[in-house]
Protein backbone atom coordinates (compact mmCIF):
# COMPACT_ATOMS: atom_id res chain seq x y z
CA UNK A 1 0.00 0.00 0.00
CA UNK A 2 1.26 3.54 -1.00
CA UNK A 3 2.27 6.30 1.44
CA UNK A 4 -0.83 8.48 2.09
CA UNK A 5 -3.71 6.11 1.03
CA UNK A 6 -6.13 4.38 3.95
CA UNK A 7 -8.73 1.72 4.28
CA UNK A 8 -12.23 2.62 4.56
CA UNK A 9 -13.48 -0.44 6.90
CA UNK A 10 -17.06 -1.63 6.67
CA UNK A 11 -17.25 -4.33 9.66
CA UNK A 12 -15.31 -6.86 11.20
CA UNK A 13 -16.33 -10.92 10.05
CA UNK A 14 -14.76 -14.48 10.57
CA UNK A 15 -12.18 -14.49 7.89
CA UNK A 16 -13.37 -16.74 5.27
CA UNK A 17 -11.72 -17.06 2.00
CA UNK A 18 -13.54 -15.95 -0.75
CA UNK A 19 -16.36 -14.21 1.52
CA UNK A 20 -15.96 -11.38 -0.14
CA UNK A 21 -15.32 -12.24 -3.55
CA UNK A 22 -17.81 -10.03 -6.14
CA UNK A 23 -18.64 -8.05 -3.24
CA UNK A 24 -19.48 -3.98 -4.16
CA UNK A 25 -19.27 -0.87 -1.72
CA UNK A 26 -19.60 2.72 -1.87
CA UNK A 27 -20.21 4.00 -5.06
CA UNK A 28 -19.46 0.48 -6.66
CA UNK A 29 -15.47 0.12 -4.95
CA UNK A 30 -14.62 -3.80 -4.85
CA UNK A 31 -14.02 -4.83 -1.56
CA UNK A 32 -11.88 -7.71 -0.20
CA UNK A 33 -10.89 -8.61 3.60
CA UNK A 34 -8.02 -7.74 5.41
CA UNK A 35 -7.39 -10.65 7.92
CA UNK A 36 -4.73 -10.83 10.51
CA UNK A 37 -2.82 -13.70 10.77
CA UNK A 38 -3.35 -16.46 13.37
CA UNK A 39 -6.82 -14.27 14.54
CA UNK A 40 -10.04 -15.89 12.41
CA UNK A 41 -10.93 -12.63 12.29
CA UNK A 42 -10.56 -9.88 9.24
CA UNK A 43 -12.08 -6.62 8.22
CA UNK A 44 -13.88 -5.87 5.36
CA UNK A 45 -12.68 -3.05 3.57
CA UNK A 46 -11.59 -0.95 0.28
CA UNK A 47 -8.47 1.13 -0.42
CA UNK A 48 -9.00 4.90 -0.20
CA UNK A 49 -8.08 8.26 0.38
CA UNK A 50 -7.28 9.69 3.68
CA UNK A 51 -10.31 11.44 3.68
CA UNK A 52 -13.96 11.10 5.06
CA UNK A 53 -16.93 10.84 1.97
CA UNK A 54 -18.97 13.83 2.32
CA UNK A 55 -21.76 14.77 0.21
CA UNK A 56 -25.67 16.24 0.18
CA UNK A 57 -28.13 14.40 2.01
CA UNK A 58 -29.54 12.11 -0.82
CA UNK A 59 -26.05 10.96 -1.69
CA UNK A 60 -25.12 10.14 1.70
CA UNK A 61 -28.30 8.00 1.62
CA UNK A 62 -27.27 6.40 -1.45
CA UNK A 63 -23.89 5.57 0.23
CA UNK A 64 -25.49 4.44 3.22
CA UNK A 65 -27.87 2.09 1.75
CA UNK A 66 -24.46 0.95 -0.16
CA UNK A 67 -22.47 0.19 2.83
CA UNK A 68 -25.41 -2.31 4.66
CA UNK A 69 -26.09 -4.23 1.73
CA UNK A 70 -21.80 -4.81 0.96
CA UNK A 71 -22.12 -5.79 5.08
CA UNK A 72 -25.61 -8.33 4.99
CA UNK A 73 -23.95 -9.72 2.21
CA UNK A 74 -20.73 -10.74 3.76
CA UNK A 75 -22.91 -11.13 6.78
CA UNK A 76 -24.91 -14.13 4.78
CA UNK A 77 -21.45 -15.59 3.60
CA UNK A 78 -19.80 -15.78 6.86
CA UNK A 79 -22.92 -16.06 9.53
CA UNK A 80 -21.59 -13.60 11.37
CA UNK A 81 -20.77 -9.93 11.65
CA UNK A 82 -19.34 -6.69 13.61
CA UNK A 83 -20.66 -3.56 11.78
CA UNK A 84 -18.80 -0.36 11.80
CA UNK A 85 -20.52 3.10 11.70
CA UNK A 86 -20.31 5.18 8.38
CA UNK A 87 -17.17 6.94 7.29
CA UNK A 88 -14.49 4.88 9.26
CA UNK A 89 -11.34 5.08 7.35
CA UNK A 90 -7.72 4.13 8.66
CA UNK A 91 -4.99 5.74 7.96
CA UNK A 92 -1.36 5.19 7.92
CA UNK A 93 1.15 6.47 10.36
CA UNK A 94 2.42 9.94 9.57
CA UNK A 95 6.01 10.74 9.67
CA UNK A 96 6.91 12.38 13.36
CA UNK A 97 10.26 13.90 14.59
CA UNK A 98 11.02 10.22 16.62
CA UNK A 99 10.23 8.46 13.04
CA UNK A 100 10.61 10.57 10.37
CA UNK A 101 10.03 8.01 7.73
CA UNK A 102 7.15 6.50 6.51
CA UNK A 103 5.65 4.76 9.92
CA UNK A 104 3.36 1.53 9.57
CA UNK A 105 0.67 1.90 6.43
CA UNK A 106 -3.33 1.42 7.05
CA UNK A 107 -3.34 -2.15 6.97
CA UNK A 108 -0.64 -2.78 9.50
CA UNK A 109 -2.09 -0.62 11.93
CA UNK A 110 -5.53 -2.44 11.32
CA UNK A 111 -4.69 -5.61 11.40
CA UNK A 112 -1.90 -5.01 14.89
CA UNK A 113 -5.13 -3.48 16.14
CA UNK A 114 -7.05 -7.01 15.68
CA UNK A 115 -4.65 -9.03 17.21
CA UNK A 116 -4.38 -6.94 19.86
CA UNK A 117 -8.31 -6.79 20.22
CA UNK A 118 -8.49 -10.75 19.31
CA UNK A 119 -9.62 -12.09 22.18
CA UNK A 120 -12.83 -9.62 22.62
CA UNK A 121 -13.63 -10.07 18.64
CA UNK A 122 -13.35 -13.46 18.75
CA UNK A 123 -15.55 -14.08 21.65
CA UNK A 124 -18.24 -11.56 20.05
CA UNK A 125 -18.52 -13.14 16.99
CA UNK A 126 -19.24 -16.42 18.26
CA UNK A 127 -21.94 -15.09 20.50
CA UNK A 128 -23.49 -13.56 17.42
CA UNK A 129 -22.83 -16.38 15.03
CA UNK A 130 -26.52 -17.70 13.65
CA UNK A 131 -27.94 -14.61 15.11
CA UNK A 132 -30.07 -11.60 13.32
CA UNK A 133 -31.79 -8.64 14.55
CA UNK A 134 -35.29 -8.07 13.68
CA UNK A 135 -37.46 -5.00 14.05
CA UNK A 136 -41.16 -4.83 16.01
CA UNK A 137 -42.97 -1.73 15.66
CA UNK A 138 -46.27 -1.77 16.97
CA UNK A 139 -49.22 0.99 17.15
CA UNK A 140 -52.94 1.23 18.20
CA UNK A 141 -55.42 3.16 15.55
CA UNK A 142 -57.08 5.47 18.45
CA UNK A 143 -60.89 5.13 17.35
CA UNK A 144 -60.64 1.34 16.61
CA UNK A 145 -58.81 1.20 20.83
CA UNK A 146 -61.73 3.76 21.61
CA UNK A 147 -64.77 1.65 20.45
CA UNK A 148 -67.04 0.45 22.88
CA UNK A 149 -65.53 3.14 26.10
CA UNK A 150 -67.44 6.19 24.42
CA UNK A 151 -68.00 9.48 26.71
CA UNK A 152 -71.60 9.74 26.77
CA UNK A 153 -73.37 12.48 25.37
CA UNK A 154 -70.46 12.86 22.93
CA UNK A 155 -70.30 8.99 20.76
CA UNK A 156 -72.95 8.48 18.72
CA UNK A 157 -75.28 12.00 19.96
CA UNK A 158 -77.11 13.96 17.26
CA UNK A 159 -76.08 16.84 15.69
CA UNK A 160 -79.04 18.49 15.22
CA UNK A 161 -79.73 21.62 17.07
CA UNK A 162 -75.69 21.49 18.03
CA UNK A 163 -74.08 25.28 17.03
CA UNK A 164 -70.74 24.93 14.61
CA UNK A 165 -69.00 25.67 18.07
CA UNK A 166 -70.24 22.92 19.90
CA UNK A 167 -69.55 20.54 17.11
CA UNK A 168 -65.91 21.18 17.46
CA UNK A 169 -65.95 21.06 20.76
CA UNK A 170 -67.71 17.78 20.87
CA UNK A 171 -65.13 16.60 18.41
CA UNK A 172 -62.29 17.35 20.48
CA UNK A 173 -63.52 15.60 23.09
CA UNK A 174 -63.93 12.54 20.81
CA UNK A 175 -60.39 13.01 20.11
CA UNK A 176 -58.87 13.03 23.51
CA UNK A 177 -61.12 10.48 24.92
CA UNK A 178 -59.66 8.49 22.37
CA UNK A 179 -56.09 9.13 23.12
CA UNK A 180 -56.84 8.81 26.76
CA UNK A 181 -58.17 5.26 26.06
CA UNK A 182 -55.34 4.06 23.60
CA UNK A 183 -53.00 5.37 26.20
CA UNK A 184 -54.19 3.54 28.55
CA UNK A 185 -54.52 0.27 26.26
CA UNK A 186 -50.88 0.92 24.61
CA UNK A 187 -49.52 0.58 28.59
CA UNK A 188 -51.01 -2.58 29.04
CA UNK A 189 -49.81 -3.57 25.53
CA UNK A 190 -46.68 -2.58 25.67
CA UNK A 191 -46.16 -4.88 29.31
CA UNK A 192 -47.45 -7.57 27.66
CA UNK A 193 -45.74 -8.15 24.17
CA UNK A 194 -42.46 -7.41 25.92
CA UNK A 195 -42.45 -10.37 28.16
CA UNK A 196 -44.01 -12.43 25.48
CA UNK A 197 -40.92 -11.30 22.52
CA UNK A 198 -38.37 -11.68 25.53
CA UNK A 199 -39.75 -15.32 25.60
CA UNK A 200 -38.27 -16.01 22.30
CA UNK A 201 -35.61 -13.03 21.92
CA UNK A 202 -32.18 -13.62 23.17
CA UNK A 203 -31.85 -9.91 23.58
CA UNK A 204 -34.56 -6.88 23.37
CA UNK A 205 -33.82 -3.04 22.47
CA UNK A 206 -36.17 -0.11 22.97
CA UNK A 207 -36.22 1.90 19.97
CA UNK A 208 -37.63 5.68 19.26
CA UNK A 209 -40.75 5.26 17.78
CA UNK A 210 -39.63 5.41 14.09
CA UNK A 211 -43.27 5.29 11.87
CA UNK A 212 -46.72 6.60 13.27
CA UNK A 213 -49.42 7.72 11.17
CA UNK A 214 -51.91 10.47 11.89
CA UNK A 215 -54.66 8.98 14.66
CA UNK A 216 -51.97 6.11 15.86
CA UNK A 217 -50.72 5.89 19.35
CA UNK A 218 -47.31 4.47 19.82
CA UNK A 219 -47.16 1.08 22.05
CA UNK A 220 -43.73 -0.60 21.27
CA UNK A 221 -40.55 -0.07 19.25
CA UNK A 222 -37.81 -2.43 19.53
CA UNK A 223 -35.13 -4.49 17.86
CA UNK A 224 -34.59 -8.24 18.96
CA UNK A 225 -31.76 -10.45 18.80
CA UNK A 226 -33.19 -13.73 17.54
CA UNK A 227 -31.58 -16.77 16.45
CA UNK A 228 -32.57 -17.87 12.87
CA UNK A 229 -34.48 -21.00 13.70
CA UNK A 230 -36.47 -18.67 15.98
CA UNK A 231 -37.69 -16.13 13.46
CA UNK A 232 -41.28 -17.85 13.23
CA UNK A 233 -41.70 -17.67 16.94
CA UNK A 234 -41.57 -14.20 16.82
CA UNK A 235 -44.15 -14.00 14.09
CA UNK A 236 -46.40 -15.73 16.00
CA UNK A 237 -46.11 -13.75 18.77
CA UNK A 238 -47.30 -10.75 16.16
CA UNK A 239 -50.09 -13.04 14.85
CA UNK A 240 -51.88 -13.87 18.14
CA UNK A 241 -51.01 -9.88 19.46
CA UNK A 242 -52.90 -8.85 16.26
CA UNK A 243 -55.78 -11.54 16.49
CA UNK A 244 -56.55 -10.29 20.51
CA UNK A 245 -56.59 -6.82 19.86
CA UNK A 246 -57.08 -6.11 16.36
CA UNK A 247 -56.44 -2.21 16.80
CA UNK A 248 -52.69 -2.76 16.90
CA UNK A 249 -51.29 -2.03 13.76
CA UNK A 250 -47.69 -4.32 13.17
CA UNK A 251 -44.48 -4.00 11.58
CA UNK A 252 -42.27 -6.74 11.54
CA UNK A 253 -39.09 -6.13 9.83
CA UNK A 254 -35.87 -7.99 8.96
CA UNK A 255 -34.01 -10.40 9.31
CA UNK A 256 -30.57 -7.91 9.41
CA UNK A 257 -27.38 -8.17 10.63
CA UNK A 258 -27.20 -7.29 14.39
CA UNK A 259 -26.72 -3.65 13.98
CA UNK A 260 -28.33 -2.55 17.27
CA UNK A 261 -26.75 -5.28 19.49
CA UNK A 262 -22.60 -4.49 18.32
CA UNK A 263 -22.84 -0.82 19.22
CA UNK A 264 -19.42 1.06 19.72
CA UNK A 265 -18.42 -2.28 21.67
CA UNK A 266 -15.81 -3.28 18.71
CA UNK A 267 -14.78 0.05 17.39
CA UNK A 268 -11.63 1.37 18.10
CA UNK A 269 -11.38 3.67 21.09
CA UNK A 270 -9.64 7.09 20.64
CA UNK A 271 -5.43 6.60 20.90
CA UNK A 272 -6.21 2.79 19.64
CA UNK A 273 -6.19 3.17 16.01
CA UNK A 274 -6.99 6.41 13.99
CA UNK A 275 -10.23 6.66 11.92
CA UNK A 276 -11.08 9.45 10.48
CA UNK A 277 -15.25 10.69 11.05
CA UNK A 278 -16.67 13.71 10.02
CA UNK A 279 -20.38 14.51 11.21
CA UNK A 280 -22.47 11.25 9.22
CA UNK A 281 -24.78 9.23 10.20
CA UNK A 282 -24.40 5.89 12.58
CA UNK A 283 -24.46 2.63 12.00
CA UNK A 284 -26.10 1.78 8.59
CA UNK A 285 -29.95 0.89 9.77
CA UNK A 286 -30.98 -1.66 7.52
CA UNK A 287 -32.42 -1.18 3.67
CA UNK A 288 -30.12 1.60 4.02
CA UNK A 289 -31.82 4.41 5.99
CA UNK A 290 -29.42 6.76 7.91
Amino acid sequence: MTDGTALYVYALVPDRPGAADGVTGLDGRPLRLAGAAGTGVAALVHDAEPAPFQGGDEQVRRWVAEQSRAVTTVWERTGSVLPMTFNVLVAGEPPSEDRPGAGRGAEQRLTDWITDQEPHLTGRLEELAGRCELRVEITLERQAAAAGDPMPGTRGAEPGGRSPGMLRLLAKQREQQARNAAGELADTLHARIRRRLLSVAEDFRDRGPAHRAAGETHVLSAALLVRHEDIDAVGTVLSETQAAQPACRIRFLGPWPPYSFTEAEHRPRDGEMPSLRPDAPSTPAPGGRP
